[in-house]
């Protein structure tokens, strides 16, 4: 018997949280950025997902480079998974602002698998005994860039790891992490001198699981507030708003009204990010993508 699931996290803001999905976001602009993103996924379902990253990224001035670091944990049932990646872009510059960066990311993967918490009937069961995987990975992007336009296509995970060895000749399993493709696009329109408007899209593609997508629309006022829906296909209905509470300080918060025949067992769930930047030029940077 084959089972197929979602296996790395998925981000209602992902729009503001390049680094997650794309190595070569890494110092796609001439600032400092950190963003730490608290999510809790289909609230009072026990054990249900939930994740935790912290990620920073910077460009190198006058060498063409950005370098990133994420940190990320999450937690499913009896399942603690915690991955460190370190990325490093290159970026090649053309006029009116335009630059292609190639990307590549280096990490690992620590899972571990308590089993002893389940209340199972069955206790000496071999395949149900506390695991440890330890799974060095990798992966590459490009990312596209321009003061109003973006789009990127990554495969930030190559590796197809085990992720739990066989044990006995006549008790077999055969778990590997999927391999993931990520295309996403968008684009700023000014549509009033205090208006701007972002429609963009995400499209996920991981091995043996079905094609999925956000299409989002985000607003953003007077450069201070930004509100935004999208709708995941066949999961959710997400309705987002962010702040910039200065130069310095973004705050957002997501919520995901679940449309899927899980909504009967959950209140949907809940997204908070914060963001941290610091220009490094003179030049202007964009804070919509």
């Amino acid at each position: 018997m084959s089972v197929y699931a979602q296996q790395r996290p998925v981000f209602s803001q992902y729009m503001f949280n390049g680094l997650a999905i794309n190595p070569a976001y890494a110092g796609s602009q001439k600032q400092f950025n950190a963003t730490m993103l608290i999510r809790n996924q289909w609230v009072n379902m026990e054990g249900a997902p939930k994740t935790q990253t912290l990620s920073a990224h910077s460009s190198i001035d006058k060498k063409n480079i950005g370098l990133g670091l994420m940190l990320y944990r999450e937690q499913i049932g009896v399942h603690a998974d915690m991955g460190l990646y370190a990325s490093y872009a290159y970026q090649i510059k053309f006029k009116r602002g335009r630059q292609l960066a190639l990307g590549l990311q280096a990490g690992f993967n620590n899972l571990i698998s308590d089993f002893g918490k389940l209340n199972s009937k069955h206790l000496d069961d071999p395949l149900l005994q506390h695991i440890r995987n330890f799974n060095p990975n990798f992966g590459t992007g490009v990312y596209y860039s321009t003061p109003s336009f973006y789009a990127g296509l990554s495969v930030p995970y190559m590796i197809n790891n085990k992720l739990q060895d066989a044990i006995q000749e006549s008790l077999t399993t055969d778990g590997r992490e999927a391999r993931y493709y990520f295309f996403n696009m968008g684009k700023v329109f000014d549509v009033h001198p205090d208006v701007k408007v972002k429609p963009s899209v995400l499209v996920r593609m991981q091995e043996g699981a079905p094609l999925g997508a956000d299409l989002n629309v985000n607003f953003f006022l007077h450069n201070l507030i930004n509100v935004g829906t999208s709708w995941r296909t066949g999961d959710a209905v997400i309705f987002l708003f962010e702040l910039h509470l200065n130069e310095n300080f973004s705050f957002g918060y997501s919520y995901d009204m679940v449309t899927s025949s899980l909504h009967r067992y959950t209140r949907g769930s809940h997204e908070l990010i914060l963001n941290y930047r610091i220009q490094l030029s003179p030049q202007p940077c964009h804070s919509y993508f």
